[in-house]
């Protein structure tokens, strides 16, 4: 599997914030996002091939982590990761799966699937070809997918909202799955890769989720960590 990282850390989004756990970040990704904060891992991937027992020795190298988060990137593309999921649900570990819900899940090992489908905000701009930004539009909302997920899994979901509109889109979206959708398991995280930029958003999502009954998802590892990779 190429690996862009693989670091023990704080959960910084979702139910499991402050948790520690260990990030098995695959590199590649399937969308562009014009607002990644991993462009090491999609727009421009990086890393080093790691065999399945290089992974997991370096998950075991930190013994009292019992959450492991597979991230990327996309890692339901990474070559090896069912199998990489299954020996870790095997060792005993907590797996979270980070995925935008555009590959089914097909019974892989996960204990919370942690769904991001994208919005149209994550749109990516000039910097990229026609068509990559078509694929991008093509691939970013799959409900089928999704509610493969939702069928089988414990899950939460995760929206970057960029304005208030954004959440119009995506209540339209979740109405599509027909499903039983309670709203403390939507998660909106405001847009942005610093501690500041996120607080400019803050006080107008926060209130829009007392509004509306969604989860505000603040973003830890910014406050303790900033931007940077291995947080």
């Amino acid at each position: 599997m190429l690996i862009a990282e693989i670091f023990y850390s704080l959960q910084g989004e979702g139910e499991l914030t402050g948790v520690p756990s260990v990030f098995v970040r695959t590199s590649g990704c399937n969308l562009r996002c014009n607002w990644c904060d991993t462009p090491y891992a999609s727009w421009n991937p990086e890393g080093q091939p790691h065999s399945l027992e290089q992974i997991l020795a370096a998950v075991q190298s930190h013994p009292l982590a019992r959450h492991v988060v597979l991230t990327g990137g996309e890692p339901m593309i990474a070559k090896g990761t069912r199998e990489l999921a299954a020996e870790l649900k095997r060792l005993g570990y907590h797996l979270t799966i980070e995925t935008a819900a555009t590959v089914a899940p097909d019974g892989i090992a996960c204990d919370l699937a942690s769904l991001s489908p994208k919005l149209l905000n994550s749109a990516p701009d000039q910097r990229l070809s026609l068509a990559w930004r078509r694929k991008h539009e093509a691939l970013r909302w799959q409900p089928d997918v999704v509610r493969a997920w939702l069928d089988d899994y414990d899950w939460q979901f995760k929206f970057v909202i960029t304005q208030p509109g954004d959440v119009d889109e995506l209540e339209g979206m979740l109405v599509s799955l027909k499903r039983d959708i309670p709203r403390h398991k939507v998660l909106l995280m405001p847009e942005g890769l610093t501690p500041e930029a996120v607080r400019a958003k803050a006080g107008w999502l926060g209130e829009l989720c007392k509004a509306r009954g969604y989860r505000y998802a603040h973003r830890l590892h910014l406050d303790l960590y900033g931007n940077k990779r291995g947080t």
